[in-house]
């Protein structure tokens, strides 16, 4: 039997960092013989487990012991580090002791030694029995199991819910929902609790039971109030401005809860720029669609990595205000949009990779959605989906340039590029991606559909190496829609850089190109590559051909579109774009109300 000396008035003290209640709840459970926590994360994958609970000193240990070891030597590791709690304990009253007084001197009278104890036991129970110490940690640490240390009894909780990543935005504006980044293990956000609080204004007395932050100079005990809001997204008001918020949040998987944890925004909530392009918009979207609708959104955002240069901010946008092309404040106004338009399927081009973990996955989850990522060089694509409209049956994407290299699907279109080494040369010197998803309709298995997602070469005189990857793209979903999947309808997203007037756009509403058209030179006579192509499909652009979808100072025109097989998918409505003068209020895209230099594509459809 292990034992370890020291005080038992001591570790009658331990108590756990990582509970849900407030130190005054802790000490009124503690009081009436409740016992603590210590937390097992076991997994088969792993060859060590982890072992959590607090000492006497107030400090926190996190054990990491093989899963084939012995109990007997975990429990003489938890009796040593025990030990260690007793002894910086009794230094530390010792030091206090020893410190001078108000008048100057040292306090009266010998500093007493720590009276000796029986030595308490560290053992383990399961059903009111000890566990053998030659049983292996793995089979020993048992949900519902007693940790005993001395008089002090710890339940084992394993494998409980757990937040494994926690972190809320640096940058919050009033009026703008605040979207937590989290990752859970053993649990789900579904089941989990959130309470939301704000910092009570400047004199405002300080709440009973409030907690101490070490993010506020002025009091060791800043004061919070309740917001009210229970839910895992808060949206600021504008009396919120100048106070910090703070997070409460308790994982849960609708059995149990783990240990809660809590944490308070870096800056305080700001002021939001006002009306918004994309305000007027969010009221035709309300609400979700029903089963029989699918509102599909296509948004080129403007990548931070071509946002945030030089180039960008001194002649591509000169107009736009510097603050307004900072990915931080950007993201606020890029999940108000997205979020406010209750969308089922969400196709993005221009995607940062963290900006999809870190900004689009936590807030688009909260609101019910689902996404996947495809990179293509600094950036990508991201396909979002509505978890309750659908599932993800398969991933289908491509890049253009190894799939008409290596894939036979295109050999007879690479046997025709061949012919003009120049024009080869340029289109497998691209970078360009294709995202394919198909999807399953979760009310009815038989409806499933091919959600396909790009964003084509962006060059002005590029318009052939558009074509073409086109062609690789159609070809590609031509073979899932109708090979893999035969027969189910095609929704084809993307910023395909091209107006009504190109080849490109001929080509994708009309099924073929003649190769006498134009724009196989777009990029002059020594780069002509003359071939004609056809595809399958009939495809219609969904939200027609609007008078612009990017506008910047030099340019505007419509080079966004979302295609659909007018086979049998057909146009419930399409959500009015902003109008002229709410565009160009700020001259032009991106600005201080508008996060991009595109502007999404709204539309529902509806299975025919």
């Amino acid at each position: 039997m292990w034992r370890l000396p020291g005080s038992r008035a001591a570790l009658r003290g331990v108590r756990t960092a990582v509970g849900r209640h407030t130190r005054a709840e802790a000490a009124t459970e503690t009081a009436a013989g409740a016992m603590e926590r210590a937390v097992v994360r076991c997994v088969p994958s792993e060859p060590k487990l982890s072992l959590s609970f607090a000492l006497a000193d107030g400090s926190h240990k996190n054990m990491q012991r093989d899963q084939s070891e012995p109990l007997g030597r975990a429990l003489s590791r938890i009796a040593t580090n025990a030990l260690k709690g007793h002894a910086k304990a009794a230094a530390a009253k010792k030091s206090r002791k020893n410190r001078p007084n108000a008048s100057g001197g040292a306090c009266a009278g010998p500093v007493p030694e720590p009276a000796a104890a029986c030595e308490p036991v560290v053992k383990l129970y399961y059903r009111e029995e000890a566990v053998a110490e030659d049983v292996l940690n793995v089979d020993a640490w048992q949900d519902g199991a007693v940790l005993q240390i001395g008089d002090v009894k710890y339940k084992v909780e394993r494998n409980p819910p757990a937040f494994t990543e926690l972190q809320l935005p640096r940058y919050i504006m009033a009026g703008f929902p605040v979207c937590p980044k989290l990752s859970l293990e053993f649990g789900d956000p579904a089941n989990s609790l959130f309470r939301w609080y704000k910092e009570a204004k400047p004199g405002a007395a300080e709440p009973e039971g409030g907690s101490p932050s070490s993010l506020s100079p002025s009091s060791p005990f800043p004061s919070w109030t309740e917001t009210g809001v229970n839910e895992r997204v808060y949206t600021p008001s504008n009396a919120d401005i100048g106070m910090r918020l703070k997070l409460h949040c308790t994982p849960g998987n609708g059995q149990r809860f783990g240990p809660s944890r809590e944490l308070e925004s870096v800056c305080p909530v700001e002021a939001g720029p006002g009306t918004c392009t994309f305000d007027q918009r969010h009221l035709y979207t309300k609400k979700v669609t029903d089963d029989s609708l699918i509102r599909t959104v296509s948004y080129n955002l403007l990548a931070d990595t071509y946002a945030q240069t030089e180039f960008s901010r001194s002649v591509l946008y000169p107009y736009c205000a510097p603050y307004a092309l900072e990915l931080d404040y950007r993201q606020n106004l890029i999940q108000k949009e997205l979020t406010g338009y209750n969308a089922d399927l969400i196709c993005l081009q221009e995607v940062d990779r963290n900006v999809f973990t870190d900004s689009l996955v936590p807030a688009l989850e909260a609101f019910g959605l689902e996404g996947v990522f495809r990179i293509k060089q600094h950036e990508g694509l991201a396909t979002f989906y509505r978890k309750t409209k659908f599932t993800l049956l398969s991933q289908h994407d491509i890049s253009f340039q190894e799939a008409l290299e290596s894939d036979q699907l295109h050999k007879e279109l690479l046997e025709k590029l061949v012919l003009y080494p120049s024009a080869q040369e340029r289109v497998l010197q691209r970078s360009s991606v294709l995202q394919v998803s198909v999807l399953q309709s979760t009310k009815d298995s038989s409806k499933r559909i091919c959600v396909a997602n790009t964003h084509l070469y962006w060059h002005p005189k590029g318009g052939y190496i558009r074509l073409i990857q086109m062609a690789v793209a159609l070809a590609h979903i031509r073979h899932v829609s109708c090979d893999l999947y035969p027969g189910i309808p095609v929704i084809f997203c993307g910023d395909f850089n091209s107006t009504p007037s190109t080849g490109m756009y001929h080509f994708a509403v009309n099924g073929s190109i003649p190769e006498d058209h134009e724009d196989w030179a777009s990029n002059g006579e020594e780069e002509r590559c003359n071939m004609s192509l056809t595809h399958v499909f009939k495809l219609k652009s969904a939200c027609g051909e609007p008078a612009y979808t990017n506008y910047v100072g030099g340019f505007h025109g419509c080079l966004d579109y979302i295609f659909i097989d007018s086979n049998a998918l057909e146009v419930e409505q399409v959500i009015p774009l902003p109008s002229h003068e709410e565009v160009t209020t700020h001259q032009a895209l991106p600005s201080v109300s508008h996060p991009s230099d595109h502007i999404a594509l709204v539309c529902d459809l509806k299975w025919k």
